[in-house]
């Protein structure tokens, strides 16, 4: 069994931040406001770049990284956070899985090299790897079950 596991975080490591195709709901429902919290402004904004192109140390609609796309959003909002995934995990107050609201920060990997933004009923949007577009994903889908690192809420949010 411990063989098993081994294999497949190697496989996932290996992977970099591929996905399955994304997740296409409903879009974030209700219109937010500026009397919304930051994180539901966060999660409705990151919602609006599904579809824009992944591009390696991008931070603008342009394209995006992954933890480009929560720079910018939170940026846009007003709120400062670091610029990569293990800088973003680091100042995040940890947040339980059934604790996630929208806004909150998703991370994966058991080195924290990827990250999304939580939009609630277990969706999360993320800029996933070169030749893909920023997507919508599920966080009980087998892929992100499996490199799960925890949640966390973004100081100011």
């Amino acid at each position: 069994m411990r063989f098993l596991v081994f294999t497949l975080l190697a496989l996932r490591l290996l992977a970099g931040c591929s996905s399955a195709p994304p997740y296409r709901p409903e879009p974030v429902a209700g219109v937010v406001s500026k009397a919304d919290s930051v994180g539901a402004r966060a999660a409705a904004l990151a919602a609006r770049y599904v579809g824009v192109p992944y591009r390696l140390g991008g931070h603008s609609p342009a394209g995006f990284d992954c933890s480009g796309l929560v720079w910018f959003v939170y940026h846009e909002l007003g709120v400062s956070v670091p610029r990569t995934a293990a800088l973003q995990h680091q100042v995040a107050r940890s947040i339980p899985a059934d604790q996630l609201q929208p806004g909150d920060l998703v991370f994966f990997y058991t080195s924290v090299d990827h990250v999304g933004i939580y939009l609630g009923n277990g969706e999360f949007i993320h800029a996933p790897a070169t030749g893909k577009t920023v997507s919508r994903a599920r966080l009980n889908s087998p892929y992100f079950i499996l490199g799960f690192a925890g949640g966390g809420r973004v100081p100011g949010a």
